[in-house]
């Protein structure tokens, strides 16, 4: 049996931590950055943790149990 490949573009997007959750960044910080205030854009920079929900789906994309 062939080895599973690793989805490219959830690899490049996703990290995952020590303890086991996976890192993202946040949306809304490529355009029309005008409108948005200071404080909104310098929250948007930090990095956030991918829901309870959703990390079965993303590791099954990272190809991580």
């Amino acid at each position: 049996m062939p080895k599973l490949k690793t989805h490219r573009g959830a690899a490049k997007r996703f990290k995952v931590t020590g303890s086991g959750r996976i890192k993202r960044k946040k949306a809304k910080l490529r355009h029309m950055l005008t409108s948005k205030s200071k404080k909104l854009k310098r929250g948007l920079r930090k990095r956030s943790m991918v829901s309870d929900v959703d990390t079965p789906a993303v590791l099954t994309m990272l190809r991580k149990s």
